[in-house]
């Protein structure tokens, strides 16, 4: 069967599940200004979520079917352990001229696409700082998604941060590192701070320093191009005071105990899926 292109120009957008991170797409998408509200749907009984969409000028229908039969492009935003009964139970309406994409962690290809019916699928993976606009995605495409779906996928999630196209195989590293890894980062924030109050620094102070130093110093890494080595080389000093607290990291296994939170994330991600 011809796939049949998605108007680039005219598309619309339909969310299957209206909770959180649905609504950090639908932000940076608005936002943006990469779609309009008015083609992008969505379909929620809790008044909660539907007063946060209606607040974006997103037209909310009454049901998901509504919303597929609405839609170029649906994406199940809903819990992994709904997501195949939501897909099986919209199955009749997910012809092969719709582009389908999941959000959900560790739900596999192979089993969306068994569920549709068709292989127009695309996995995504982002993490929770969507909500700031400032995610870090993956996507990887399903066998009958076009270089032009992914081209398309690929703008929408980068209106709420970067993207990267890998291989499926490597979602579960990806899961241990950029799903899991706003958890380990919040952690070092929050331990530097606690140094700072340690050190005499009142605690809000020591949050805002703590929280901003982290922020800078990944912008270093991603604007620069340096190597995070030489950048660290490039602030310790012989006999220095960061040299003495490099030194304190390295007794404690600091970046063995980051490469083991990555690596069981992974396995645990794994196992799950």
């Amino acid at each position: 069967m011809e796939i049949i292109p998605i108007p680039t120009d005219t598309y619309t957008v339909g969310f299957i599940g209206a909770g959180k991170m649905a609504e950090s797409i639908v932000r940076g998408v608005v936002s943006s200004g990469v779609l309009p509200p008015s083609r992008i749907y969505t379909a929620h009984s809790n008044p909660a979520r539907r007063a946060a969409f209606e607040s974006l000028s997103v037209t909310l229908l009454p049901s998901n079917d509504d919303v597929v039969r609405q839609s170029n492009v649906v994406v199940f935003s809903v819990k992994p352990q709904v997501v195949k009964d939501a897909v099986l139970k919209l199955r009749p309406l997910l012809t092969e001229n719709k582009l389908l994409v999941s959000v959900a962690a560790g739900l596999k290809l192979k089993d969306l696409q068994e569920w549709a019916g068709h292989e127009r699928f695309i996995r995504v993976m982002p993490n929770t700082p969507a909500a700031v606009g400032q995610a870090a995605s993956v996507m990887s495409l399903g066998g009958a998604a076009t270089e032009e779906d992914g081209n398309l996928i690929a703008k929408l999630f980068g209106s709420v941060g970067k993207i990267w196209k890998a291989d499926e195989k490597y979602f579960d590293g990806v899961t241990g590192l950029s799903g899991s890894g706003p958890a380990y980062v919040y952690l070092a924030i929050e331990a530097l701070a606690d140094g700072g109050v340690a050190a005499g620094l009142p605690r809000d102070l020591a949050l805002s320093l703590a929280s901003q130093t982290v922020l800078g110093a990944a912008s270093m890494v991603t604007q620069t191009g340096k190597h995070p080595g030489q950048l660290k080389d490039d602030v310790t000093s012989p006999g220095g005071t960061t040299i003495s607290g490099v030194h304190e990291l390295e007794k404690g296994g600091f970046r063995g105990t980051l490469m083991n939170a990555v690596v069981a994330a992974a396995k645990r991600s794994k196992e799950l899926s």
